[in-house]
């Protein structure tokens, strides 16, 4: 719908965007996946108002914003800030002043531990849907701490968050001490920083007395 009602406002400087129908394929998609959350009424809206204030065909980032001051600009971030945000204060939320209350009850559904512990392909997934869940809310106007819908369950037993669990309590440790001393398990194997970091845990276990024995895998 927005691609069509853009040819037919903006004719030929529309389809000077475009050198091939390939190039016009990969715009539709990444625009629909942009846009993903807002409703046909906001996007018709948001379209209007490009005819009325833009000579050329907007970009994704400026049709967002566009969106946003429509909706009466509610200040929500993109997914990935709002995922960055979420696992920076995973340790002590509640001490944080949030950019948007929508990331900390998005952080708070999602689990602290797991943003603070899991990997990202695996925590990433888990954020993005109750994230979403509580943007459409709010653009909705719904209360922010109605409960958010399961996703569905990780049937996989054998995870970084589930071990590092298991490692913490076996060895009577906090799970503020299990997550942060265990942070290098997230990182990708083989890497210089996870590397370093799991040497730098394992002196802060000898400097404090403590003989455990840091695992190189979480198994």
């Amino acid at each position: 719908m927005i691609f069509a009602r853009f040819m037919a406002i903006y004719g030929h400087k529309f389809k000077s965007c475009f050198e091939t129908e390939n190039e016009l394929r990969l715009a539709k998609r990444e625009w629909a996946l942009s846009l993903e959350g807002y409703g046909e009424a906001e996007l018709v809206a948001a379209v209007n108002r490009c005819k009325e204030t833009t000579a050329w065909m907007p970009s994704i980032a400026e049709f967002i914003e566009i969106l946003r001051d429509i909706n009466g600009d509610f200040g929500l971030p993109g997914v990935r800030d709002a995922y960055s945000e979420a696992c920076l204060h995973a340790e002590h939320p509640t001490r944080h002043q949030w950019s948007h209350p929508a990331v900390y009850h998005a952080g708070r559904e999602t689990g602290w531990f797991l943003l603070r512990s899991e990997e990202e392909s695996k925590a990433l997934p888990a954020f993005r849907y109750h994230y979403d869940v509580i943007c459409r809310r709010v653009r909705e106007g719904e209360a922010l701490d109605q409960p958010v819908p399961p996703a569905l369950e990780d049937k996989q037993a054998n995870t970084v968050a589930d071990f590092i669990q298991r490692f913490t309590a076996e060895h009577a440790l906090t799970p503020e001490e299990g997550a942060t001393l265990l942070y290098y398990l997230t990182l990708p194997r083989g890497s210089r920083i996870r590397k370093r970091l799991q040497a730098q845990s394992q002196q802060k276990l000898e400097q404090r007395g403590l003989s455990i024995k840091l695992p190189d895998e979480a198994s």
